[in-house]
């Protein structure tokens, strides 16, 4: 059974919302990378998934759900998800366990296409796929209760600000200069909150559809 370390944020301890961590076990990682890195994929460690895009290690991947339970109430779902770079698949999976209904929109075709044979096996009722440009998000099914995206820019889109519903949380890394670091951004009614989370290394956010 995959073992994830207890993570460090703002210098204090917190221990796995159980939730996250029954999804993590659920969700078999090693179905969703190339058959030469199946004797990696239970290691706490990114891997390359091909076309210069990589599978998020399980920490990674646990911390930022837990970051989007943190704004539900106790017992609540994550109702509607936007997922920003499904990838290979792996944590549209995983949020597909803890969430009503999750949309994931992917640019590149053959990762796209990759994931949707990797994905059916599981018949996630409840997940979507989407090929198109993650920037623009996926206003028809707008608004969001979570969005997390596996892709950092500069900024965050205007178009995924305003596709998160009021009180939903967005995840997402964000360029620092030569830093990255996990961001939250809290929508309220009078308008948008940000916190820093820690520091991390992901992809960068791309334009357009190839």
């Amino acid at each position: 059974m995959l073992k994830l370390p207890i993570y460090l944020d703002n210098n204090a301890t917190t221990p796995m919302d159980p939730r996250v961590l029954e999804a993590i076990r659920q969700v078999p990682r090693h179905a969703f990378v190339p058959a030469w890195q199946e004797p990696y994929a239970y290691d706490d460690r990114p891997l390359s998934i091909g076309h210069g895009q990589t599978i998020s290690q399980p920490w990674i991947v646990a911390r930022m759900i837990e970051l989007l339970f943190e704004r539900r109430t106790s017992g609540q779902g994550l109702g509607r998800v936007l997922e920003i770079g499904t990838g290979c698949g792996y944590q549209a999976a995983v949020l597909a366990c803890v969430a009503r209904t999750v949309i994931s929109i992917e640019r590149l075709r053959p990762l796209f296409d990759s994931a949707r044979d990797k994905l059916a096996p599981l018949r996630l009722t409840n997940l979507r796929l989407v090929h198109g440009d993650g920037r623009v998000g996926h206003a028809p099914n707008a608004p969001y209760d979570a969005i997390v995206s596996a892709a950092g820019g500069d900024e965050i889109p205007d178009a995924w600000l305003q596709q998160l519903a009021v009180g939903g949380r967005l995840v997402a890394p964000l360029q620092d200069g030569a830093s990255q670091w996990l961001v939250t951004v809290d929508r309220e009614e009078s308008g948008w909150s940000r916190q820093r989370h820690g520091a991390v290394r992901f992809v960068p956010l791309r334009s357009g559809i190839a």
